[in-house]
């Protein structure tokens, strides 16, 4: 965030609903609520909230709603706290962070277990060929019979 106050403020309405949200409800649909982060517009209009909960879909999609009826009892408690002139809109979105690292981290524990089972392989590997494929330079033999080293020794020689 850009805007100092627009942070301050944000952290403030985390704080508020978190707390509140640890009170309780009245809400029997409400799950584990733990709230992950609150972005504010610049402006200060408008407040996104961003929640997990822990449980199955069933009980994720009961608790969205039961955020999403608490919303108005949840803005008018930010504002009394907040103090200040027009209290943000709240919108209530579910955080798919969790989800999303635990997926990255399956993902990298896959990539490493072919890693490692590339590298056995790799280790077990023989040449399909000769095990220096390069052409090596030749000595040529000249009108002798004598090879270009033995040329050169005999060169040496005289």
């Amino acid at each position: 965030m850009s805007n100092p106050r627009a942070g301050k403020v944000s952290e403030r309405i985390q704080q508020i609903i978190a707390r509140r949200l640890e009170k309780g409800l009245r809400d029997p649909r409400l799950g584990f609520v733990t709230i992950t982060d609150v972005r504010v517009t610049g402006d200060l209009q408008h407040a996104s909230v961003f929640y997990t909960v822990y449980g199955t879909e069933e009980e994720q999609a009961d608790s969205a709603a039961a955020l999403k009826a608490a919303t108005g009892m949840l803005r008018s408690e930010v504002g009394k706290q907040l103090g200040i002139r027009l209290t943000p809109t709240l919108e209530f979105i579910h955080d798919e962070l969790p989800e999303t690292a635990q997926h990255m981290s399956d993902l990298l524990a896959e990539a490493k277990q072919r890693d490692e089972a590339a590298q056995a392989l790799a280790a077990q590997a023989k040449y399909a060929g000769d095990a220096d494929p390069y052409v090596k330079p030749r000595d040529f033999e000249d009108e002798d019979g004598l090879t270009a080293g033995e040329l050169r020794s005999d060169e040496d020689r005289d």
